[in-house]
């Protein structure tokens, strides 16, 4: 499932991550990504941009995860 986001929300991004557990998303102005087991994957493009996200989304997934305990 690929699903695009026009505006970047992180808390947004990840609850949509965690959710489906599997697929990809496309977020305007970032790029795409891939995300396995509820966890967004690096993209084979590494560029700082990206890696920040990766990262921020990551982050909020787990505090997602935390709450939900």
């Amino acid at each position: 499932m690929l699903r695009i986001f026009k505006h970047y929300r992180p808390t947004q991004v990840a609850r949509h991550v965690k959710n489906y557990f599997r697929g990809r998303v496309f977020i305007s102005g970032i790029g795409g990504f891939e995300f396995d087991c509820g966890r967004l994957l690096p993209p084979k493009k590494h560029d700082k941009k990206a890696l920040n996200v990766l990262s921020e989304v990551n982050r909020e997934i787990q505090l997602l995860t935390a709450e939900g305990m």
